[in-house]
C-alpha cells in the first residue's frame, strides 16, 4: 500500500452520511416502486440476505421494503420468476443477487462441481441423478414433490432427512439447478439453463468471470453500497479474498481513484473512498426514520455498524432468555443519522397485530429530553410497519 499518500480525515457523521447515502437509507423512495424497483434495489445493494427466521417478516421483504416504500412481496416473486433479474446463490449467506452479476458466481459453481460442498459431504451420485431426471422430464418441483425417500438421521441440527434435498442442495451450489421460485420457505428447483434460457439457440450462458474480475467486482460492490470500504467490509466473511483486493486498492489509490480515509475511532483499520464521495461528505443529513432488520447491510456486520454509529448490536434469537438485552429479535431503528433504539417485535398473524415486547432506548435515544421527540416519530413507522407486516 503506498505510503506517502495523505489520509483523509472522517469524523463518525460525515461517515454515517456518506453509507446512509449509499445505502438509499437518507431518501423516501430512492428506487420508484414495482418489480423494476425491486431488481433495481437489489442491483444497488449487490445482494439481499435471505433468511428463514418469520418472527416478523422474513429479512428480505423487510430489507427491501426499507427502501422501496410501496413494496409488496409479489415484486419479489416478479424479479425471480419472470422477469428473472434476481436469482439465489450464497454471498455470505444465502442472497437474491442481480442477475447480470451471475457471471462472477460461475466459477464457485465450476468449484462445488469439481470439488463437492462441505456441508453437503454424504450425497449419493443415485441421488443426484434421481432428481435430474425428475427435473428433465416433469419440469421444476419443490422438495414437496418427491415423496419416495428413505428417510435419513440428521447429521446436524439443519440437515434434511430426505436424501433428494441435500442432492437439490448440492446441484444448487454447482449451478445445475437453479431456484426458480420462492414461497416462504418453500423453494422450486428448475435447470439453470432451462430458467434462463440458455437452452434455446441464440442465447447461451454468460461467460465466467476471471479472478481479476471478480476481485474488482468485490471491490466495486463494496463501493457502490458502503460509500466508505474497509478489507473487512469488502470481503465480508471471504478472507481468502482479502489479499487480491488489498493489492487492487494499492494499485487504485496509486492512480488516485481511491483516497485512504482516518476515520474517527478506527485506530489502525484503514478505510478507503472515492474522490467524488469524499467531495460530498459533509451534505445533508437524513430525516427518514427506518426500523431494520437485524440481516440488513447497515446492521449485518456489527463491528461495522459499531464502529460508524456508537451501537452494538445483539442478535438474542440464539441467548437464554435470562442473558437477553435487546429481546428475542430486537431491530435496530434509524431515526436520521443515528440509531436511537432497538425494538424487540413479533407479529401476531392471527389477531392480526405487531407486538412491541421490549423497548429499549440508545444512543442519543438513551439521551435525558430526546425520548419525546423520537417516540412520536418511532410510532408512526411502527404503525406502517404494521401494515407491511399484516399485508398479504
Amino acid at each position: 500500500m503506498p505510503r506517502d499518500v495523505e489520509s483523509h480525515p472522517l469524523d463518525k457523521t460525515e461517515a454515517r452520511r456518506i453509507w446512509l447515502r449509499a445505502q438509499r437509507l437518507d431518501t423516501p423512495a430512492p428506487f420508484g416502486a414495482g418489480p423494476q424497483a425491486t431488481a433495481a434495489a437489489v442491483t444497488h445493494l449487490g445482494y439481499v440476505q435471505i433468511d428463514t427466521i418469520n418472527v416478523i417478516e422474513r429479512c428480505h421483504h423487510h430489507i427491501l421494503w426499507n427502501r422501496i416504500p410501496d413494496y409488496r412481496r409479489v415484486d419479489l416473486r416478479q424479479a425471480q420468476s419472470v422477469d428473472k433479474s434476481v436469482f439465489e446463490y450464497w454471498t455470505h449467506a444465502l442472497s437474491y443477487v442481480p442477475s447480470k452479476d451471475l457471471r462472477f458466481f460461475l466459477p464457485a459453481m465450476r468449484r462445488h462441481k469439481r470439488e463437492g460442498h462441505k456441508w453437503l459431504t454424504s450425497v449419493k451420485p443415485a441421488d443426484l441423478r434421481k432428481v435430474l431426471r425428475l427435473i428433465r422430464r416433469d419440469g421444476a418441483l419443490t422438495i414437496r414433490d418427491i415423496d419416495d425417500d428413505v428417510l435419513l438421521d440428521k447429521e446436524h441440527l439443519w440437515a434434511s432427512r430426505k436424501p433428494s434435498k441435500r442432492a437439490l442442495q448440492l446441484l444448487f451450489y454447482t449451478g445445475m439447478l437453479t431456484i426458480s421460485e420462492r414461497i416462504g420457505m418453500l423453494k422450486t428447483y428448475d435447470l439453470m439453463t432451462r430458467h434462463f434460457g440458455w437452452d434455446a439457440p441464440p442465447n447461451k450462458p454468460p461467460k465466467p468471470a476471471s479472478v481479476s474480475e471478480t476481485t474488482a467486482y468485490l471491490l466495486d460492490r463494496a463501493l457502490r453500497a458502503q460509500g466508505i470500504v474497509s478489507l473487512d467490509s469488502i470481503c465480508h466473511l471471504d478472507a481468502p479474498s482479502k489479499p487480491a483486493v488489498r493489492r487492487l486498492i494499492g494499485s487504485r489509490v496509486r492512480r488516485k481513484e481511491l483516497v485512504p480515509v482516518a476515520l474517527a475511532g478506527a485506530g489502525k483499520q484503514e478505510h478507503w473512498a472515492e474522490p467524488a464521495t469524499l467531495e460530498r461528505a459533509g451534505e445533508g443529513g437524513s430525516d427518514q426514520v427506518h426500523i431494520l432488520s437485524p440481516f440488513d447491510p447497515l446492521i449485518i456486520q456489527r463491528k461495522r455498524t459499531e464502529l460508524f454509529f456508537d451501537y452494538g448490536h445483539r442478535f438474542e434469537a440464539y441467548v437464554p432468555k435470562e442473558k437477553r438485552v435487546f429481546g428475542y429479535f430486537a431491530l435496530p431503528v434509524l431515526v436520521g443519522d443515528d440509531i436511537v433504539a432497538a425494538l424487540d417485535l413479533k407479529t401476531d398473524r392471527k389477531s392480526r397485530k405487531l407486538l412491541v415486547q421490549k423497548w429499549s432506548w440508545v444512543g442519543a435515544g438513551a439521551a435525558r429530553g430526546a425520548r419525546k421527540e423520537f417516540n412520536a416519530r418511532i410510532e408512526q413507522e411502527l404503525h406502517r410497519f404494521e401494515r407491511f407486516q399484516l399485508a398479504e
